[in-house]
């Protein structure tokens, strides 16, 4: 039999070994990334890679556990979140960033972008700086680095569409973004306000005919199963933000504060490359499922009607036409 003195001393060392290994388990923290995209996407590739940086450089003592495929709620419910504190981080649509921070909107004004390297410009160096700042004063969030996913095109089930006149009455799924909405309406179609998590559902259903993502998006969320036709067209590149709480980041010391900047960089330049060298095969694999993919006929007037319908009714939203022409002096 174990006698009293002798099952004490062993509480005792189990006690201390405990309180031994306490600090190990105390120092770790995990952060969790959520996101409304598959792991297999744009966002999957950046928040992947984002965790191998963090966990490296940090040598183990920061983790990130990631959320696909909005597992933590919509990307409206996941910037809030993160601006509370109660999500560490978020991948978003700028669109869905813009309900809480209106200036943001000059990145989703229609046919801003032409190219990756103005997306590329737009989003670093002093554009860049002052879409952070914008952030954090009003939306209570800083931005750690962007995914470059491309233009987003429109795929439907309905027609394909090649020209203003096919785009008429068409139902079409946009974020909830007012700039979007009047996009669309000022070229005709019928924009719905959807979350994206309700959007592939509604495709099936015929709730909308159709909806706008890049290549890869299409791809990886299996449009190619409720959706016959896709559009190329140049309206606004998708820009997705990777997004942590203002308060959060203060709250962490510098060396944390550092190790989430680098690797929130570096991310976002292997997101880049990413969607450089898969865009295409991700076209290709939509044709092979039977596709059909058009080209804009007429998309200058698409661009004459959103220069001067939709812009105008947005210069004071998005800080001023002065601004907004700053902005665009500076991509040419």
């Amino acid at each position: 039999m174990f006698s009293f003195k002798k099952i004490t001393r062993s509480l005792t060392i189990v006690l201390a070994c405990s309180a031994l290994a306490l600090p190990a388990l105390v120092d770790a923290k995990t952060l969790r990334l959520g996101m409304g995209d598959p792991l297999d996407s744009d966002q999957g590739a950046f928040a992947s890679r984002f965790k191998e940086l963090v966990e490296f450089y940090s040598d183990g003592d920061l983790k990130v556990t990631l959320y696909p495929n909005g597992a933590i709620g919509t990307e409206t419910e996941m910037v809030q979140n993160t601006r509370l504190g109660a999500l560490d981080i978020a991948i978003v649509g700028i669109g869905n960033l813009t309900p809480f921070s209106k200036e943001l909107g000059v990145l989703t004004m229609p046919y801003v972008i032409r190219d990756l390297k103005d997306a590329v410009k737009i989003t670093t160096g002093n554009l860049g700086d002052s879409w952070n700042e914008i952030a954090e004063t009003k939306a209570g969030v800083n931005i750690l680095g962007w995914t470059y996913s491309s233009f987003r095109h429109l795929t439907n089930s309905n027609r394909p569409v090649k020209n203003l006149d096919d785009v008429n009455g068409l139902k079409v799924r946009v974020p909830q973004n007012p700039i979007m909405l009047a996009s669309w309406e000022a070229w005709g179609a019928s924009p719905i306000p959807m979350s994206w998590t309700e959007t592939f559902t509604a495709l099936q259903q015929g709730v909308v005919d159709g909806q706008d993502n890049p290549y890869i998006v299409n791809n990886t969320m299996k449009f190619y199963e409720v959706q016959e036709y896709l559009t190329e067209i140049h309206h606004q590149f998708s820009l997705q933000p990777m997004l942590i709480g203002a308060r959060a980041l203060k709250q962490m010391d510098a060396e944390q504060r550092e190790i989430l900047t680098r690797a929130g960089l570096e991310a976002q330049q292997y997101g880049l490359i990413f969607q450089v060298t898969e865009a295409d095969k991700a076209k290709q694999n939509m044709i092979d499922n039977g596709v059909e993919v058009s080209i804009l006929e007429d998309e200058e007037k698409w661009i004459e009607i959103a220069q001067e319908k939709v812009w105008p009714q947005f210069y004071e939203s998005i800080g001023g036409k002065e601004n907004f022409e700053s902005v665009l002096e500076q991509l040419k």
